[in-house]
């Protein structure tokens, strides 16, 4: 760390490329899920397919992007620390804030299936990351198993239209008609703007992490992975103070599925390599442990799910303690 306070101006450009890569990350994100999201709809296709994969796939794309452009680069400890990192912020920061707010009740049929889901989901990843090493036939199995996921939500959302999470879907994903020459130039002017915040972000943590003498594993559990999360607290918090329950949970386990398999197995397809030993022993089973609290909370007794504040002081307690602990040893 005394390397970093002793760099001067060294360190000037690398923290403005990361943190405005983070804004123009996430402002470019929106503006590529408006785009997708227009073009979808002037295909003809289904409000709940746009809801549930095109704006559920522009919620995770600035860490899809991010631990791409890591993977290509050679850094895979930013890649699984950035989706890691935005799952453990997703239930700890983000569902905690929120139910402090506004205590979350879960209503959904669909949410409570996938709550399982998720949490197996999660413990077969265990398997696959537990021998230390992600090859490339681990990556195309987290995509096979994603693709599958997804294929199966959509499939259970259609078979239940009146379940309330699908009317807050449909809802969002439904609004006035926007040109699709203007859809079009949204998607790849957001498209662009992605890549190449992502390049700036992926510069900036890298040279950062060299800097302070820090891994980059650590700047990817941190700055990178609450960053990216950014999007998710302002739409979690937006639908708690609409009384959408349902969405905001929603949007924490759509986007922890996209992290855990699509992220990940997109980094190692990408790239093979071999995992820092404290992603298997500190932050993958915090990862896991917080899945599970969620998996047992919004699940409840009687289909009655709900995320109290004490439960929600809870998790960002976790959350906070965590972040904490990893600061603790950047500083000392």
């Amino acid at each position: 760390m005394t390397e970093w306070l002793h760099a001067g101006p060294d360190w000037l450009m690398p923290l403005l490329a990361l943190f405005g890569g983070l804004y123009v990350l996430i402002r470019s994100s929106d503006r590529f899920v408006d785009g997708a999201a227009g073009v979808a709809r002037h295909l003809g296709i289904s409000p709940i397919v746009i809801g549930m994969v095109i704006i559920g796939f522009g919620t995770s794309a600035p860490e899809m992007v991010v631990s791409a452009f890591s993977a290509l680069e050679g850094k895979p400890a930013l890649a699984l620390g950035n989706a890691f990192g935005s799952n453990i912020a997703n239930i700890g920061l983000i569902l905690g804030i929120s139910a402090l707010i506004c205590p979350i009740q879960v209503h959904s049929n669909i949410l409570r299936r996938e709550l399982p889901l998720l949490t197996g989901l999660t413990l077969i990843t265990f398997l696959v990351l537990r021998d230390g090493v992600l090859s490339r036939m681990d990556g195309v199995l987290l995509l096979v198993l994603f693709v599958a996921s997804m294929a199966w939500t959509v499939w259970i959302s259609f078979q239940g239209p009146q379940d309330e999470l699908i009317h807050s879907v449909t809802d969002e994903a439904t609004v006035a008609p926007v040109a699709l020459s203007k859809s079009v130039r949204d998607l790849i002017l957001g498209l662009v703007l992605l890549v190449v915040s992502s390049r700036i972000l992926v510069w900036g943590a890298v040279d950062l992490a060299t800097l302070a003498g820090v891994s980059e594993l650590i700047i990817g559990l941190t700055v990178v992975a609450i960053g990216t999360s950014l999007p998710e607290l302002a739409s979690t918090i937006a639908a708690v103070r609409k009384g959408e329950h349902d969405m905001a949970i929603g949007n924490v386990v759509g986007s922890n599925l996209f992290n855990t398999l699509a992220v990940v197995g997109i980094a190692s397809t990408i790239q093979p390599f071999t995992l820092d030993k404290e992603i298997i022993t500190r932050d993958f089973p915090l990862m896991a442990i917080m899945t599970v609290s969620l998996f047992l909370i919004g699940w409840g007794r009687n289909g009655k799910g709900r995320i109290n504040r004490f439960e929600a002081a809870l998790l960002l307690s976790t959350f906070v303690g965590y972040t904490g602990w990893l600061v603790w040893g950047i500083l000392y």
